[in-house]
């Protein structure tokens, strides 16, 4: 399955993943709106042998039979500690 993939202008390590034959005004209105402006990262034949970095490739081309796209949003960060202050080194007497 060949695929077309884009980086948002608008959002971070926010990606679309497109079909084949499906055009980025076939997308809905107000993700088209949140998107920005489509910049084309690659080109992409997946198969389930494939790898992909960040995303599940079957879940990716099954979003692409099934809605004619697939939405990689950035990952989510890990919050765990940022309300911690960082400890005083103690010096010795």
């Amino acid at each position: 399955m060949n695929c077309f993939i884009f980086r948002s202008s608008k959002k971070h390590f926010t990606y679309i993943y497109l079909r084949d034959g499906f055009s980025f005004d076939d997308l809905p209105p107000d993700l088209r709106h949140v998107f920005g402006e489509p910049q084309l990262v690659t080109e992409l034949e997946l198969s389930p042998e494939r790898r992909l970095a960040k995303e599940d490739v079957l879940e990716v081309m099954k979003n692409l039979e099934t809605q004619g796209f697939h939405l990689q949003l950035p990952p989510h960060e890990d919050v765990t500690g940022l309300l911690e202050l960082p400890k005083k080194e103690e010096k010795p007497l």
